[in-house]
């Protein structure tokens, strides 16, 4: 049986990592798609693990072969999402996660129109900043401007399948987790991984 393709989006603040994760831990068949990069290693990272790390040559070969469902420049280094890697996990079996911003979501979409694609809110804007500013990570500009970015991020919600959003993080990491398990009772993968029952009980003898 194939897993399918899943994206994930959701403004920064939202949540999405935390759930992400958690969902992973949650169901063995659930998995993230490791993205490509440029950009250095940092301490205690692995390659393969945190990130495909390849040099700017072999990602603009990779770019030539047409090797990325999506990819982009973010701060003078570049992000992609391998189609070979995702296409063998899929062959897994396994339900392929892919952390993309909604840019990277319409890239997708146009090479895989049956990619399942999810949408994360925050319950309010009030929310979504405190939950910035708890991260005593960032200035008070550069949470202005994430908070300025995540309205414009937030306007593309009617592009996604569904939505979910992140008020009680129990509640919210369950239903995430339904979406996953209703796709596994889709016709198509019920009949590609139970053909021989199927066809038992349903044709003559």
């Amino acid at each position: 049986m194939t897993g399918s393709l899943f994206i994930i989006s959701a403004p920064s603040g939202a949540g999405k990592t935390s759930l992400v994760t958690k969902l992973i831990e949650k169901d063995q068949l659930i998995q993230v798609s490791v993205s490509s990069t440029t950009r250095p290693k940092r301490p205690g990272e692995e390659d393969g693990i945190n990130y495909h790390f390849l040099t700017l040559d072999a990602f603009e070969s990779k770019v030539a072969e047409q090797d990325f469902l999506e990819h982009a420049k973010v701060f003078d280094h570049y992000y992609g999402t391998s189609k070979s890697s995702v296409e063998k996990q899929l062959k897994d079996g396994k339900d392929v996660i892919l952390e993309i911003d909604w840019q990277g979501a319409q890239q997708v979409r146009q090479l895989i129109p049956e990619a399942i694609s999810i949408f994360i809110l925050p319950p309010s804007l009030r929310a979504l900043e405190q939950r910035l500013k708890s991260r005593a990570t960032d200035s008070d500009e550069v949470i202005a401007r994430r908070m300025q970015d995540a309205v414009s991020e937030m306007q593309h919600y009617k592009e996604f399948d569904y939505l979910v959003i992140n008020n009680v993080f129990d509640i919210a990491l369950e239903a995430l987790h339904t979406i996953f398990l209703a796709d596994r009772q889709t016709l198509n993968r019920q009949y590609s991984q139970h053909q021989v029952l199927i066809n038992e009980l349903t044709q003559p003898n």
